[in-house]
């Protein structure tokens, strides 16, 4: 076998950050031809940078051609230390900016998926705040599982994310943010839609959709007694099934609200059929200081105090 010779030697460099700057967009993009846009430069520049990048580190980081883009072994965790270094660039430069006391930077927020129609829109008021107080900070958001949300903190990728309160991690600190209301819902078309007063007997015997992602053990609880017969890795996947009139399932109250709206849903008996979902927002323990992600919790803070003395 043939030793691979260390080409990464000496310190990094602007131009070593730029070719790391264009090989995360083009994975991020899925290949040359999608990132041209983004990066607003040609492919063939980006192939060259691309073999810039392969022959400073020394390994191939990718396939492209007729077969289509695909990343190497190495390529994949290079792809996941460059999204550490340039966290850590960014962390370096939000603390710098800090010491002038000035609201320049980006905030990195993991959320969990549906939670825009949430009426408190705690994070919704708290972004806006921080905009007026920093026009130039970005603000970057995915939605992500809770459980990358969670890794994304960690490693510092994220600066912050909002998750339900399932186990809490010792490394993570929690502002609880509040508690979302779901319920067990059918569709139109589904043979209880019409039924004034279903009984736990012909629950029992419906097809359900259940959730393929971590519960409380009191949530769990209330899923076990359903007929599962089909699963969904999101609420978004959950409610395709119900609408199609095959299932029922359980869905939070805010986001079902539009089809009870128009008559395509209804909730089946409310009154013992409900459980609730607490989110909270975490941020890593000992995290340096970061005068853009403080002043989005300060806005946070606010907000969930505004609702307290409502």
């Amino acid at each position: 076998m043939t030793r691979r010779s260390e080409t990464l030697s000496g310190q990094l460099v602007d131009a070593d950050l730029r070719l790391l700057r264009i090989y995360r967009k083009v994975v991020e993009c899925g290949g040359f031809s999608a990132a041209e846009v983004e990066l607003n430069i040609s492919r063939a520049a980006i192939s060259m940078a691309m073999n810039d990048l392969e022959t400073r580190l020394g390994m191939r980081l990718c396939q492209r051609g007729r077969g289509g883009f695909a990343l190497t072994d190495e390529g994949a965790e290079v792809f996941e230390a460059t999204l550490q270094l340039q966290a850590a660039v960014e962390g370096f430069r939000t603390r710098i900016n800090g010491l002038h006391a000035h609201l320049r930077g980006e905030l990195n927020i993991g959320i969990t998926d549906n939670l825009v129609s949430m009426p408190e829109m705690h994070i919704t008021h708290a972004l806006s705040a921080l905009k007026e107080r920093g026009p130039e900070v970005r603000i970057n958001i995915r939605m992500m599982p809770p459980s990358d949300i969670e890794l994304g903190v960690l490693d510092g990728r994220l600066h912050t994310g909002v998750i339900p309160s399932l186990k809490p991690l010792a490394g993570l600190e929690y502002l609880p943010l509040y508690a979302e209301a779901s319920r067990l819902y059918c569709a139109v078309g589904h043979p209880l839609f019409d039924v004034a007063e279903v009984t736990e007997r012909q629950l029992a015997e419906c097809d359900a959709v259940v959730p393929a992602y971590a519960q409380t053990p009191e949530i769990k609880a209330c899923q076990e007694p359903l007929r599962a017969a089909a699963s969904a890795s999101d609420r978004e996947g959950i409610a395709f099934l119900i609408l199609s009139g095959r299932y029922i399932g359980y869905l939070p109250n805010h986001y079902a609200e539009r089809w009870v709206r128009d008559g395509r849903m209804r909730g089946l008996n409310p009154e013992t059929r409900h459980y609730l979902t607490r989110y909270s927002a975490i941020t890593r323990k000992g995290s340096p200081p970061n005068l853009v992600l403080e002043s989005y919790l300060e806005e946070l803070n606010r907000q969930i105090e505004g609702e307290g003395r409502a």
